[in-house]
Parts: structure tokens; C-alpha cells; sequence
């Protein structure tokens, strides 16, 4: 059910979120997708922000439950330079075939959806054999302190965000379902909250589905600690 929140939410999340973009998250989105390859699938993609990041060749399908937030993607995609399929559906129950995809692109998404555990198995199923997860999260905080204020703002937060929890251990969620984390960068986003921090940006392997390829994995070594490749 589309609610009058979710149409504003839609209407304004660019805009809210514009100086924070300018300022980190843009540059953030397009290191991380410099990584994707092949048949890429993005979850949770929102208004469509991630899509000026993408190489004119890339193949993308971009998916999003929200259907006024799909809506805002379908108009931004006039104006990007790739071809794109655009689908209204949820990480957890992903319409697509095991293993059709090369890439799974996942940026601040998985703090909001309802079944974090399920959709990591559903991104597991759709990747290929040597596919790659590439996520860039907000996660729990590591202080008690913040961490106890997180749990405690939580249960009104999400209601406001849209379903956002502010202390979801997300990257040992994606270690847990079976994801070899290859490539890990801590980092902590400039004019946010405390309580927002800290966000990691990583690549992920599906190590329950494939051996690890060690050369492959040796490539995502010139990632930096503070950078994205080189």
C-alpha cells in the first residue's frame, strides 16, 4: 500500500540528501561501482542515484519495492547515459533465476529491509560462480555508549526512514550468509550524526557457491584504506 509518507518521502529524499552526496556519498557510489562487471543487479535502488556511476556498457537491472521511489528512477534514467530495466520488487524474494547475475550492487539498503538475513540468501542464489556483492552500508556503533542510543532510537526512527535501523551489524550479517569479504573500508561519513557511524564500503565474494579464485582476489588488493581502485 502506497501511503502519503512514502510519495513525500520520494518527493524529497534527493533533496535531503543533496548535500550529503556532494560533499561524500557520490564519489563513495562511484568508487564502489567502478567494481561491477558483467550483468549487474542493484537492490534497493531507490530514486536512482547509483545510476550516473555506471559505465555506458553496463547491464543493470535496477529493482526497488517502493513504487513513487521507482517512479523518481524511471525519470532520472532519461537523463543517464546506459540502458537500464527498471523492477518493482523486494531483496527478498528476487524474480530471478539462480545464478544470472555477475554483480549485486547493495548502498545503504540493507539497514531497511525487513528480512536482512533472507535477502543476503537471495543475493547469494542470484550470483554467479566468481560473482561480486558490493555493498556500502551503515552499520551498529562500535561504542556501547552509541550503540545503546541506536538501539533506543531505532524502533521511532525506521518508522520515520522508511524501515532505516540504525544498529544493524550488517557487515557480520554478510559474513554469516556465506559472503568472503575481500576488500573492507571503514569510514566515517563527514556531517552526520555520531549515532549514523560508522559506514563500510566492501566487496564481497560468495564463497558458499564457488572457490575463491585467488588470483581474482589479488586484484582487489589496490583497493585503499581510505579509496576506492586504482
Amino acid at each position: 500500500m502506497i501511503t502519503l509518507w512514502h510519495r513525500l518521502a520520494a518527493a524529497f529524499y534527493d533533496r535531503l540528501l543533496a548535500s550529503f552526496e556532494q560533499k561524500w556519498l557520490r564519489q563513495k557510489r562511484c568508487e564502489l561501482l567502478r567494481w561491477s562487471q558483467g550483468r549487474v543487479l542493484e537492490i534497493g535502488g531507490g530514486t536512482g542515484a547509483n545510476l550516473p556511476c555506471y559505465s555506458a556498457s553496463t547491464r543493470v537491472v535496477l529493482s526497488e519495492p517502493d513504487r513513487p521511489m521507482l517512479a523518481k528512477a524511471r525519470l532520472k534514467l532519461r537523463e543517464a547515459r546506459l540502458s537500464a530495466d527498471l523492477l518493482l520488487c523486494r531483496a527478498e524474494d528476487l524474480p530471478f533465476q539462480s545464478q544470472s547475475f555477475d554483480t549485486v550492487v547493495s548502498t545503504l539498503v540493507l539497514c531497511s529491509v525487513s528480512d536482512p538475513s533472507r535477502s543476503l540468501r537471495e543475493i547469494a542464489r542470484v550470483l554467479k560462480r566468481g560473482g561480486r556483492f558490493l555493498f556500502l552500508e551503515h552499520t551498529r556503533a562500535e561504542k556501547s555508549t552509541a550503540a545503546k542510543w541506536q538501539d533506543r532510537l531505532t524502533p521511532l526512527w525506521s518508522r520515520l526512514a522508511l524501515g532505516c535501523h540504525l544498529n544493524r551489524t550488517t557487515v557480520a550479517s554478510i559474513q554469516q550468509a556465506g559472503f568472503h569479504i575481500a576488500r573492507l573500508e571503514r569510514h566515517l561519513p563527514p556531517g552526520l550524526p555520531r549515532l549514523a557511524q560508522p559506514a563500510f564500503l566492501g566487496v564481497a565474494l560468495n564463497q558458499s557457491t564457488h572457490p575463491l579464485d585467488r588470483e581474482g582476489l589479488d586484484r582487489f588488493d589496490n583497493i585503499g584504506a581510505q579509496g576506492g581502485p586504482r
